[in-house]
């Protein structure tokens, strides 16, 4: 078992056809929002392939309770961001418990037909830089 209990999640969806110049401005707005809101969150990224086909999200957590967090907290902004995208997967890496992974099943139910992989660790080394040093 891994001493820390980082949490990284990867969703990845297809982007509506002519919707990106609506995308672009919903995630940067999102974006924002979690930056302002969900101050334990260690990373949050958007990222949209070179054919503006693809948007992948990938933010990085702490613990399982920042991803829950994260969800209650940003939770009702993300049905809007549906009339753009068809999520397509949802990847966690660590450990969730029975309900998180339900929720983010809604979740990527509500926004297209994606599947949810919760991989749990096997062995790693985790080097978290403590920046007030």
């Amino acid at each position: 078992m891994a001493e820390h209990n980082l949490v990284v999640y990867v969703d990845r969806s297809a982007v509506r056809e002519g919707a990106m110049d609506d995308l672009e401005p919903a995630m940067a707005e999102l974006a924002d929002f979690v930056e302002a809101n969900v101050p334990d969150i260690l990373a949050y990224n958007v990222y949209f392939s070179g054919d503006e086909e693809q948007m992948t999200v990938i933010h990085v957590h702490d613990d399982q309770s920042s991803l829950e967090r994260h969800m209650e907290v940003a939770g009702p902004k993300f049905p809007p961001i549906g009339e753009f995208v068809d999520m397509e997967s949802i990847d966690v890496y660590g450990y969730l418990d029975d309900e998180l992974v339900r929720q983010l099943r809604a979740k990527a139910s509500e926004l297209g037909n994606g599947r949810v992989s919760v991989h749990d660790v096997h062995r790693g080394v985790g080097r978290i830089i403590d920046e007030s040093v």
